[in-house]
């Protein structure tokens, strides 16, 4: 199933602003607590419920990235807005900026660590009426309607038992065990990988 449309059917300085959205979002970008599945906008984020006791240690998307990383770094010289789609300058900038987040860095030291983390299914592999493998990404639309964000924001599942195919796009909490490094496939280039455990719907935690 590929759900990715081609790069080159975009405006390219259209996508440098959908790759931006892309970037990690600081930790208060989350999507309003109540949000029914199917109410998400493109860059939504799911907001975790407060750490609790258990098999899995809960973690967020920004214990996956180096505190020392800057994904936008490279970019802060260039003047995107003075960029037009025939500019060949646009078209470079916009390849460095894909195999720069393709080859970001990771957290080796989650490698073997038993987790648990919210996001969003976007299925690799079916069969049936069944998802056998899927990346999880950190918010909606990521892969799909917007160009898939860094490596290290990308996690390459498998399911010890298949979840529905009805899943797709919908968000979850997968509880496994973590594994570090690079996985390619048309969706994206994933830095981590989780054999899952369970995953099960994810439910919007109650406001306060």
């Amino acid at each position: 199933m590929k759900l990715l449309r081609p790069l080159r059917s975009a405006p390219l300085v259209a996508l440098f602003g959908a790759l931006l959205v892309s970037a990690p979002l600081p930790a208060f970008a989350q999507a309003p607590a109540g949000k029914a599945a199917g109410q998400y906008a493109v860059g939504d984020r799911l907001a975790a419920p407060a750490a609790g006791k258990g098999e899995f240690r809960e973690i967020s998307w920004d214990d996956l990235i180096p505190a020392d990383w800057n994904p936008e770094g490279f970019l802060s010289s260039l003047e995107l807005d003075k960029l037009e789609d025939n500019d060949p300058r646009a078209a470079e900038a916009l390849q460095r900026m894909r195999e720069e987040w393709d080859r970001a860095p990771l957290v080796e030291h989650m490698a073997g660590a038993r987790v648990r983390i919210p996001g969003f299914v976007v299925p690799l592999e079916t069969s049936g009426e069944k998802i056998r493998e899927f990346l999880l990404v950190p918010y909606f639309g990521a892969c799909v309607h917007v160009p898939p964000p860094p490596a290290n924001q990308l996690i390459h599942v498998i399911p010890d038992k298949p979840v529905p195919g009805g899943w797709n796009m919908l968000p979850v909490w997968v509880n496994g065990v973590m594994a570090v490094g690079r996985i390619d496939s048309d969706m994206g280039t994933a830095g981590y990988q989780l054999r899952a455990v369970k995953v099960e719907e994810y439910e919007e935690p109650l406001p306060k």
